[in-house]
């Protein structure tokens, strides 16, 4: 039987994953060059940014994390794929890289254990092509393992992110549109609403209980943290946030994101997809810069029963302080210099 195009788009990408999965340096940039057009872009986290082509991407990410952490391997718990509302196709890849933490990685000092760095990759796929990939990876995470990390503590639960409850995060081709779209029209309209408040109104006017389940999870990125419930996402996360960036959503016209379904699952990305500004009480201890700065946030959401169970949240973080003047690698290295190993001037690997 002929399988439709998002099924074939999710294993497309099966060997590269799998590859990943005992990770060997040949092996992958094969599976990569298979995979991708020659001009593809792969839009990364700070300090990577934006890469074009395989070799480029494969040297400057893979090649010194793979140094790092010798038995590198990746472990996928979200395989999800669908069309955006352009008519754009897309999968949805989410999980952890996780091996040996051995060498220093971005000068983040090795511990010698197992160290997990948590990943949301999307992969626009044109005529059996990955053409365009857009991924954050949770440096910060690695970097609070290490015991390297030199800014605020998180407000919420700094733990090891699971995959879905439901252990079905593969999901299954085939490609549902129906389901896929009202998954994605559940979140569009959960988000609509999150938007009305405080300009419209106090928490009521959001009406997390038409959209969210009372036993809900928001898995933040490290730096934030997760929050449990109702409570638990409004105290640890946007209580904050809009103290801080008030004008959150008030600039739609300056921003790009593709929501896409598969099933229950629900995903969003984009290039930035955020725009606010620092101001009022400041965020994560950040007083208030008054500085517009734009936001990459790449997430996932599963539907249980119509309402939204979990909820997986990357934010590039280290590109949000970049613009407001903070260099946190370089915090980090100067916290680094008095670490066996370290330059005592440098905080840099010797």
């Amino acid at each position: 039987m002929k399988t439709d195009p998002h099924t074939r788009n999710k294993e497309l990408l099966a060997p590269l994953r799998a590859a990943m999965a005992d990770f060997d340096a040949d092996a992958v940039r094969t599976a990569l060059a298979a995979v991708a057009g020659p001009d593809a872009v792969f839009r990364l986290a700070h300090p990577f940014e934006t890469v074009a082509g395989v070799d480029a991407y494969f040297e400057r990410t893979y090649l010194p994390l793979l140094r790092a952490v010798p038995d590198l391997e990746r472990r996928d718990y979200i395989v999800m794929a669908g069309p955006d509302g352009d008519g754009a196709d897309w999968v949805g890849c989410g999980g952890y890289y996780c091996g040996t933490f051995a060498r220093p990685w971005l000068d983040i000092p090795p511990t010698c254990h197992l160290v997990h760095m948590r990943f949301h990759e999307f992969y626009r796929i044109e005529d059996g092509k990955v053409v365009e990939m857009q991924a954050l990876w949770d440096i910060p995470e690695v970097m609070m393992q290490a015991g390297a990390w030199p800014m605020v503590p998180s407000l919420g639960r700094e733990w090891h992110v699971p995959g879905p409850a439901t252990q079905d995060g593969f999901v299954p081709g085939p490609h549902d549109r129906d389901a896929g779209q009202a998954s994605c029209d559940h979140i569009v309209e959960m988000l609509e609403y999150l938007k009305k408040h405080p300009s419209q109104g106090g928490p009521e006017v959001m009406e997390m209980d038409r959209f969210w389940h009372p036993r809900m999870t928001w898995y933040g990125p490290a730096g934030i943290g997760t929050g449990r419930g109702t409570a638990g996402f409004r105290n640890w996360h946007q209580i904050p946030f809009l103290n801080g960036m008030p004008d959150r959503g008030q600039y739609v016209d300056e921003i790009t994101y593709h929501f896409f379904g598969d099933r229950n699952y629900a995903a969003v990305t984009g290039w930035p997809d955020m725009f606010q500004s620092i101001t009022h009480d400041g965020w994560l201890g950040i007083p208030p810069v008054g500085k517009k700065i734009e936001m990459r946030s790449l997430d996932f959401w599963r539907v249980e029963d119509g309402l939204i169970r979990e909820n997986w949240v990357l934010v590039d973080l280290l590109h949000m302080y970049h613009q407001i003047g903070v260099d946190v690698l370089g915090r980090m290295r100067e916290f680094n210099k008095a670490r066996a190993g370290f330059d005592p001037v440098t905080g840099r690997a010797q």
